[in-house]
Order: C-alpha cells, then sequence, then structure tokens
C-alpha cells in the first residue's frame, strides 16, 4: 500500500496561494483518514487535501507498533470502570465508550462493503479480551464489575471465573509457574479485536486517493495557520523536499489531526478557544517477542489493573497482535519521558507549547496529581531486570532472552483550564473547534482510534452543522452506520442485527445477545464464582 502513498510533482505544483480547498486536514493518522473518508462520501465533489510532515502516512500514534492496537470495546480495560466512594462500580464509561467501537465496526464493514479498503484480515482480527487479576481486593473490585456490566446488552457474552483451571485454559502462559495459592480472577469477551490501525490509516487514504479532488503533501511541515480576512484559513507550510520552500494551501475548513502537535498547530491559529489548554508528554515502551512457540500458546488480550496515579494508556496487558501479517507479543507499556510531542518531534515541542494563558492551569494539574507525576518518574527509573519483573507478574516463566524492548509513540495528556481547580488533567479526547467551526483540532489520548468514526461525526456536528441536519446528509450517514442516532445499548434485536452485518462482514466472532429474562434466568442457576460463556450465548 505504502508505494501508492507518494506526493507528486503535479501535485507539489498546486500548492500556491491562488488554491482554495474544501477542506484541509492537517497531519497523516487515522483522524484525518477517517473524517476524510466521511466527507468524500458525504460531498464527493469537495477538494480535500491531506498534509503530512512525514514521507508516508500511519508513522505516529496510528502506527501499529506505536499503540496496544486494541480495539477499545471497554470489555477488559478496568480502568475505564472505577469504583466509586460508596464501592459500587461506575459503567458508564465503558458503555459510551463500547457504544462507539460499535459505530467504528460500522464504519469500517462500510468501506470494505464498498471496496474503499480490502480485505478485512489485512487489518482487523477476532481476539478475546480479557481481565486478569490476583489477591482477595482485586478479585472483589472483579467480581463486582462483571456483576455491573451484565445486565448492559453490549456486555453480555462475558465470562466469568475464579477457576484456575479454566483460567489456564484460555491463557495457559498467564498460570503457568504461578503460586497456586494465589487468588485469581478473570473476566472472557470472546468478541474481542486486534486492529492493526496504521493499516487501516493506510487503506482509508489509498481509498481517498481514488478521489481527483484529493491531494496527499508527503514531506511538508506545518508551520503557520492564519484567517483570512474573507474567513478562509492559509495552512503555511515548508516543503521538505524542496530546501523547506514555502508553499501556502487556503481552506475553507482545517481540522488539526496531528496527535501530539495537533496542540501548537491549534496555538498557532490565534483562535480564543486555543488559549484554555496545556499538554503533558508521556511515551511508551513495550516488551516484544515474536518466539513462535511463545506466541502461538498465548491468543488473547489479557490487561489488569493499573498502578496508582497511571495515565490511561498505562494499564499493564499481554496482548496478541498481528502486525504487517505477522504475529507478535506485547508487553506494557512502560511509560517513558520526552519533552517531544511526536515520537519524530522536537525536544522543544513541550517548552514552545507553554505560555502565559496556560503556564499556571500546568502547574496546578502538577500539584494535584502527585500520584501521576510519582508513578512517572518511577517508569522512567525502571531497570530492564525491573521490566521484565513486571512482565513476570503476567507471564511467570518467561526468560528473558526471549524479548526486546520497543519504543511506542508518544501522547500529550490535555491540561484544561478551570475555573475552580485553576487545571484539570483531562483523559481521553477533545474535540476544540472555532466559534464559527471553521478550523477544529482533535487533543488528547485513549481511546482515540477505537473510536475515531464516532469522534469524527461528534466534530462534524460542530464544523458542519447545517450540513448534518440535510435530509442528504443524514441519509447518507444512516447508509455508512446503521445504527446512527439509535443506541445498540438496551436493543437486543438492533445489536444482534449490527453485530451480525459487521462480524459477517469483517470476518470477526459473533454472539447473540440474548433477551434480559434469559439472561437473568441464566445468571441466577450460574455459581457465584465461575460463569461461562456457553452458558449464556453461542459463539459463532
Amino acid at each position: 500500500m505504502k508505494n501508492l502513498l507518494v506526493t507528486t510533482a503535479a501535485q507539489s505544483a498546486s500548492v500556491n496561494e491562488d488554491v482554495t480547498k474544501d477542506v484541509v486536514l492537517i497531519g497523516g493518522g487515522v483522524m484525518s483518514a477517517t473524517l476524510g473518508t466521511y466527507l468524500q462520501a458525504l460531498e464527493p465533489g469537495w477538494s480535500i487535501s491531506m498534509i503530512e510532515r512525514l514521507g508516508s502516512v500511519a508513522e505516529e500514534s496510528s502506527n501499529g507498533w506505536n499503540n496496544a492496537g486494541t480495539g477499545h470495546a471497554a470489555f477488559l480495560e478496568l480502568n475505564y470502570t472505577p469504583e466509586k466512594a460508596d464501592g459500587s462500580i461506575d459503567i458508564s464509561k465503558a458503555v459510551n465508550i463500547s457504544e462507539a467501537f460499535e459505530v467504528s465496526l460500522q464504519f469500517w464493514a462500510y468501506q470494505v462493503a464498498n471496496n474503499v479498503i480490502g480485505d478485512p484480515s489485512t487489518f482487523i482480527h477476532s481476539v478475546p479480551h480479557m481481565s486478569f487479576v490476583w489477591g482477595d481486593e482485586n478479585v472483589n473490585f472483579l467480581r463486582r464489575r462483571y456483576k455491573a456490566l451484565q445486565h448492559n446488552t453490549l456486555f453480555q457474552g462475558m465470562e466469568y471465573s475464579e477457576n484456575p483451571e479454566r483460567i489456564k485454559q484460555c491463557i495457559p502462559l498467564v498460570m503457568e509457574g504461578r503460586d497456586t495459592r494465589q487468588k485469581v480472577a478473570m473476566t472472557r469477551m470472546p468478541i474481542g479485536t486486534d486492529v492493526d490501525f496504521g493499516e487501516v490509516t493506510r487503506q482509508l487514504v489509498v481509498g481517498m486517493q481514488k478521489n481527483p479532488h484529493f491531494t496527499l503533501w508527503q514531506e511538508h511541515d506545518v508551520r503557520d495557520i492564519r484567517r483570512n480576512q474573507d474567513g478562509t484559513w492559509s495552512v503555511v507550510t515548508a516543503d521538505l523536499n524542496d530546501g523547506g520552500k514555502e508553499r501556502i494551501v487556503r481552506a475553507r475548513f482545517v481540522f488539526i489531526g496531528a496527535g501530539g502537535a495537533a496542540l501548537p498547530l491549534l496555538q498557532k491559529s490565534g483562535i480564543p478557544e486555543a488559549s484554555q489548554y496545556g499538554g503533558f508528554p508521556v511515551g511508551g515502551e513495550f516488551l516484544v517477542t515474536d518466539n513462535p512457540d511463545v506466541v502461538k500458546r498465548h491468543q488473547a488480550k489479557v490487561y489488569g489493573k493499573a498502578s496508582v496515579g497511571a495515565p490511561p494508556m498505562s494499564v499493564p496487558h499481554l496482548d496478541s497482535r498481528m502486525l504487517g501479517g505477522k504475529p507478535a507479543l506485547l508487553f506494557g507499556p512502560f511509560a517513558s519521558f520526552s519533552s517531544k510531542f511526536l515520537k519524530n518531534g522536537s525536544l522543544w515541542d513541550l517548552f514552545s507549547s507553554v505560555n502565559t494563558a496556560n503556564v499556571l492551569p500546568m502547574m496546578r494539574v502538577g500539584l494535584d496529581n502527585f500520584d501521576l507525576v510519582k508513578y512517572l518518574v518511577s517508569q522512567v527509573m525502571m531497570s530492564e531486570n525491573d521490566r521484565f519483573a513486571e512482565l513476570k507478574n503476567y507471564f511467570p516463566d518467561a526468560r528473558k532472552e526471549d524479548w526486546r524492548l520497543a519504543t511506542a509513540g508518544q501522547r500529550v495528556q490535555v491540561i484544561k483550564k478551570d475555573k475552580q481547580k485553576g487545571g484539570v488533567l483531562k483523559m481521553g479526547t477533545e474535540v476544540v473547534a472555532s466559534q464559527d467551526g471553521t478550523i477544529a483540532a482533535l487533543l488528547g489520548a485513549s481511546p482515540g482510534a477505537s473510536t475515531a468514526a464516532t469522534i469524527m461525526i461528534e466534530l462534524m456536528q460542530v464544523a458542519f452543522k447545517d450540513k448534518m441536519a440535510s435530509v442528504e446528509w443524514q441519509v447518507r450517514l444512516k447508509e455508512i452506520i446503521p445504527s446512527w442516532g439509535q443506541k445498540l445499548n438496551g436493543n437486543v434485536e438492533l445489536t444482534n442485527e449490527i453485530r451480525r452485518y459487521t462480524s459477517s462482514t469483517l470476518k470477526l466472532r459473533y454472539m447473540d445477545v440474548k433477551a434480559e429474562s434469559e439472561l437473568r434466568s441464566q445468571l441466577e442457576e450460574a455459581p457465584e464464582h465461575e460463569i461461562q460463556v456457553d452458558q449464556i450465548v453461542p459463539v459463532m
């Protein structure tokens, strides 16, 4: 695919002050590719340009090696279901994320069905999503989490077990060599996925290149974004293949989907909304093995409990991955620190983003989140032996010689002004747009790519409000996202219909959701300590 993603001389020559594009997408990641694909389907005559600083798209956070590859459906991420002060489990975030991932599956299924992208097995696979914990306190938490989720349509079919033998059947590497006296528990969702978001991005961009109104400029660095008197924007770029020669493209709408670099680019626009934000970079590293004898014995994504103060992307997990058609096993992430906002960024990124508007909120967040600071310091100070000891918590019989350390991507945690606290650390992603909706950026991190299809709909509702209200767009969106405007949660018939469609089109495992009354009777008959998936739903 990569050889199709090139900048031709004709394309470069077309970048000048006389050109006005309908849409300019800054950044060649999954967010820009998703928005561009939507807009081409909704308005195929619109002129769209994508500007990427590197020589290929999907080389930063969207690259498969720079993220966990988890199709974040909230099946296994314990940080999405926090325990409240009264001991109850808050599942609201998990439900919202699960709904959003179902939208992404529909979006990808539509692209496959309409030959925008190719064989789904090149970018998505069925991999069970599992949570695994040990110790009385954590087991009690997981049991209560399971119970809180079970009467929720999207989480039906989840298995819960405290039986070491059953857990060993599912994840032998995690159980072999473990102290038999240790109390353990798992949840398992058979319809989890592993996603190569880099491949998704590359194929979406290739699909966009089939439209004559689309142009891709690679190795063009955006240096400035200026508002024009007529309400359009001038995006000033440096052509890195032509000695940094300045080129300007005008746009009626600009989307800044540049990952960690989105914040400094948004600041360059001068819109007042940008002054509300600061950012703090967090890097990541993974231990990786491609030893076939190890990889073939662990076919699951297994997430545990995060350390106190850990950011959401730092939940420990042992993951089956398929990258570039090759299987691998990753463990991590281990947080690292760099002042860069991108893996291929500048050491000055953090310092240049600090200004009089955001310095106090950033200081306030540092004071209020001492656990996070302590966690990051401890992670940066970890030795090779420390990291391997963490791996052995999830893979007791691991051999050091099978594993190597790989550097993942950079994430920028959003810091936002707050009237009461001065500044707050925002988890997840946030759309920031000008009042007139002519420029917008996406800030933040996890779950990010997994929910791109939903996030970009939310962005279009801000940037193209009138269009989104039109019959034409609503009908078209309904074709792309059949469940659009409806909730799957609580609607058994619709959930089964949508999942049959997406699983069939994307070649994924499928499970029926049962009616609430039937589910309740089966759960009541099951032992407290072990509720297996085949007691609840058939798996295909």
